[in-house]
């Protein structure tokens, strides 16, 4: 019998085949890689707009969840950025305007401007973002100057919650939460899912609490976290391995 060997053009094709999948899947790996951390700033986005819409069709509870489901996503992708080492240019730019959007919009409109004086509150809470997140740099290794604003918003989110939505006292806390933000004062790196482990465990429990909304533990629980880094910044929160 004759045996008939395969032609060698097919041998190339599908050695040239089975090499463009490798190619192809490891740039897939990397385009995740540097992409991940950007997916996180988009999804915080999303919700931050998604809050938004919450609250200009009266549904603030929704959008105070949604606030604080943001403010987990922030601290998830700084981590993520840095510890895949896919840090851009483009990466700070998403951060920031979904910082913008969730923690300046969104939690802006928990204030319910109905007359010119509320307004005017709401326009410098949100400009007080605006200015935490485009003018202050701290200079210093592993700082921020000025509170950061997603802990501001989740006061905020969290003291709507646990009040019912009471306008004075969710108002006072706002300008507060502004002094914070405007003072320029050193806060550290928190770092939280880098650092000890009781960290990640806080982190963890931050993300049960929102899968289980409707306790006001929950909203508790999220106001004692955001204190604790307002009130000891350095001693609680600065970042060690």
């Amino acid at each position: 019998m004759w045996m008939v060997s395969p032609p060698s053009g097919l041998f190339h094709y599908t050695k040239k085949l089975f090499l463009s999948e490798r190619v192809g899947r490891a740039q897939a790996l990397e385009f995740m890689r540097k992409n991940v951390a950007n997916f996180l700033s988009i999804a915080n986005l999303v919700v931050g707009l998604s809050s938004v819409l919450c609250s200009l069709n009266g549904h603030y509870h929704y959008a105070c969840w949604l606030i604080l489901s943001g403010f987990l996503l922030d601290l998830a992708d700084g981590a993520v950025a840095r510890q895949l080492n896919a840090c851009s240019a483009l990466g700070a730019k998403l951060d920031d305007f979904a910082d913008f959007t969730s923690f300046g919009l969104a939690t802006g409109l928990l204030l319910q401007a109905r007359g010119i004086l509320d307004g005017l509150l709401v326009i410098v809470y949100v400009l007080a973002v605006f200015t935490r997140l485009c003018f202050f740099s701290s200079g210093v290794p592993f700082m921020y100057r000025g509170l950061p604003c997603p802990y501001g918003a989740s006061v905020l989110a969290a003291t709507y919650l646990l009040t019912g939505g009471n306008l004075l006292v969710l108002r006072i806390v706002a300008m507060v939460m502004m002094l914070f933000m405007v003072d320029q004062g050193f806060y550290p790196h928190d770092k939280v899912l880098e650092s000890q482990p009781w960290k990640k465990a806080v982190y963890a429990g931050g993300v049960l609490m929102v899968l289980f909304s409707a306790s006001s533990l929950a909203s508790l629980y999220y106001l004692v976290w955001s204190t604790s880094y307002i009130i000891f910044p350095s001693a609680l929160w600065s970042y060690k391995v």
